[in-house]
């Protein structure tokens, strides 16, 4: 395995797992506490229609889904503040438009798109060096912005009501969530794809969980967790010859359902010793 790390591709795709296990540590924390994972589809989703736009104006894809994600993220977010009743069905239209938009968009564009695929599936193998720095600087903003809004996000997201009445601007903060999440579903974009975005943005969120209730050091874990899941499955699709982003997604699967039977022998276990002293 030492060789395989000599290889400049799997190097790339080594910190491009790492740049994106702290963006979704971060965010996939925010978005399992506050539950998006819906509008979180949804903006994933939507952002196909960047990658189409993006090819149409022979532009960079990344950059294409960074701009139309972080517009589908405050309209979606709008949506949501505003019309909750019927949010889920705009929202699951929006998701829908979205990547009509992008497949139309790609339609006419001239000429073959060989690596279109790889934003819907993700192509961890193939991510270049300019992906990789954009990566840095998403991390960079996302890291920077959730460090000055902190007081405020942890306000909306364990008590809504006290920071209204603690003049915190919740819409605002709410509008901010989102459009970090759609910074985050652009990191992933690469690395899984847009289809698999949801659960690698998640799912180490999910196991951090269990091992702890403290906003920090569940952010912490599920860093730390994303690195060994985005590591482990690089590796493993490379040893097996399997898809990478499928192989990544998983492994975090499997880290979870160990996380899971681990959290119910450990309540069965108390349960057991308090009945016994009992």
């Amino acid at each position: 395995m030492i060789d395989v790390l000599q290889l400049e591709f799997m190097q790339r795709a080594l910190i491009a797992g790492l740049l994106v296990s702290i963006a979704c540590g971060i965010i996939g924390t925010y978005v399992v506490i506050n539950r998006l994972v819906f509008i979180s589809g949804a903006i994933a989703h939507a952002a196909y229609g960047g990658v189409g736009l993006a090819y149409f104006l022979s532009a960079n894809p990344v950059l294409g889904a960074m701009g139309f994600s972080v517009g589908s993220a405050l309209a979606m977010g709008v949506v949501q503040l505003r019309t909750r009743e019927r949010a889920d069905t705009i929202i699951g239209m929006m998701w829908a438009i979205g990547m009509a938009i992008g497949i139309i968009l790609v339609d006419l564009t001239p000429g073959y798109t060989a690596d279109l695929m790889s934003y819907l599936f993700g192509s961890i193998l193939t991510v270049p060096w300019s992906d990789l720095l954009i990566m840095v600087a998403l991390d960079v903003v996302i890291v920077v912005l959730v460090a000055a809004f902190y007081k405020e996000l942890l306000a909306i997201s364990f008590d809504e009501t006290y920071a209204s009445t603690s003049d915190v601007r919740v819409n605002v903060i709410h509008l901010l969530l989102y459009c970090l999440v759609a910074l985050t579903v652009v990191m992933l974009m690469r690395v899984v794809g847009l289809i698999m975005v949801i659960a690698l943005l998640t799912m180490p969120a999910a196991v951090a969980g269990h091992l702890t209730t403290d906003l920090k050091k569940m952010m912490l874990s599920s860093i730390g967790l994303g690195m060994i899941f985005t590591t482990a499955g690089l590796c493993l699709s490379y040893a097996l010859d399997l898809t990478s982003g499928a192989t990544i997604i998983l492994t975090c699967a499997s880290g979870f359902v160990v996380a899971m039977v681990w959290r119910s022998m450990w309540r069965h276990r108390l349960r057991w010793a308090g009945s016994g002293q009992d």
